[in-house]
């Protein structure tokens, strides 16, 4: 049963006990911490279980994962968010009739005189225990960019690197649009690679990247050399493209303007002009015909794509309807 375990050996008078276990790292740690819609947390499990038992030992677990836990005291999620799921917490505590938990509402106590800020933090846990903790913006777009939160197509792009790490491994990869780093911090910390160089072009994203960086100590461990560079695609040239040398090319979330992407293929167009790098590029596609549109421009510039099938491992809570699709580019024969 997906998100949940048999728990073998344990007396058959506890009902709780005897038949599953709520798996709280994956159904509520990695959604808190990734600041996911309070909606889509499994609210029905926790309701039975409290009407069940008439105990808060579920709720006092999730309390430690979630807003008790040391990566929140070092890298707390916005505090409108936490005031929001303590509520939900108590809304069901109460309504079950259980005892009053006092560290839930020393909790709540704790982010109601907490001022709301423009920017906060996300946590995104991968696999083997590890976490890529992000400074991110509130607003979806800020300062006159989307590039300062983590979209969806970052989120399928670095769920991809971490099954197919070998596309990384000892090559020097170059991102386009790197925003807030996930895809990259990710890589430089799973997939071995040779020299990582992290590009944008929006000075307060060059910035926050730039904080993201260091913040998660990537520029610390050896392997991989890590640079962050500014990188206008309408204006680079080949020289400062073969400079880099770049082995792999990614980029997500990059195909969303007519006018982006005219200026992303005169990008890959002079790349490809350099060397033969793979280049993947993956994109949310929220319009078909700016989607379509950037394929077309690909296919007058003499560049080639495959689409790349095949899922991927969920890793990271986010919502799996929008539709992404991931593709490989490569010089026309």
């Amino acid at each position: 049963m997906s998100g949940y375990e048999e728990l073998p050996g344990l007396s058959t008078t506890n009902p709780r006990k005897t038949v599953i276990k709520m798996d709280i790292s994956q159904d509520f740690q990695a959604p808190f911490f990734a600041m996911s819609r309070l909606l889509s947390f499994p609210w029905t499990f926790v309701e039975k279980d409290l009407e069940s038992n008439k105990s808060s030992e579920l709720i006092s677990d999730i309390l430690k994962q979630t807003c008790l836990h040391s990566l929140c005291r070092k890298f707390p999620p916005s505090a409108k968010y936490r005031k929001l799921f303590l509520s939900q917490l108590i809304k069901r505590q109460e309504a079950a009739g259980c005892d009053p938990l006092d560290e839930l509402y020393d909790a709540l106590a704790e982010v109601v005189g907490a001022e709301d800020t423009s920017e906060c933090y996300k946590s995104y846990l991968l696999p083997g225990g590890d976490s890529v903790s992000l400074r991110e913006s509130v607003a979806l777009i800020s300062d006159g960019t989307t590039g300062l939160v983590t979209w969806e197509a970052a989120l399928f792009l670095t769920e991809w690197a971490l099954e197919h790490r070998q596309a990384f491994s000892g090559r020097t990869v170059l991102e386009l649009g790197s925003g807030v780093g996930l895809t990259g911090i990710t890589i430089c910390r799973s997939c071995s690679p040779k020299r990582f160089v992290f590009s944008d072009c929006h000075p307060r994203v060059l910035q926050t990247l730039e904080d993201n960086v260091r913040l998660n100590a990537v520029t610390q461990r050896e392997p991989p050399p890590v640079t962050v560079q500014e990188l206008d695609w309408s204006t680079a040239t080949e020289e400062q493209v073969a400079r880099i040398e770049a082995d792999t090319v990614i980029a997500a979330d990059v195909v969303y303007d007519p006018e982006v992407a005219e200026s992303l293929v005169k990008l890959l167009n002079t790349i490809l002009s350099c060397s033969s790098p793979d280049i993947y590029i993956c994109s949310t596609v929220r319009n078909p015909e700016t989607y379509s549109g950037f394929k077309t421009q690909l296919q007058k510039a003499g560049i080639s794509h495959r689409v790349m099938t095949g899922a991927v491992s969920h890793v990271f809570p986010y919502s799996r309807g929008s539709a992404i699709e991931m593709i490989q580019l490569y010089r026309g024969l």
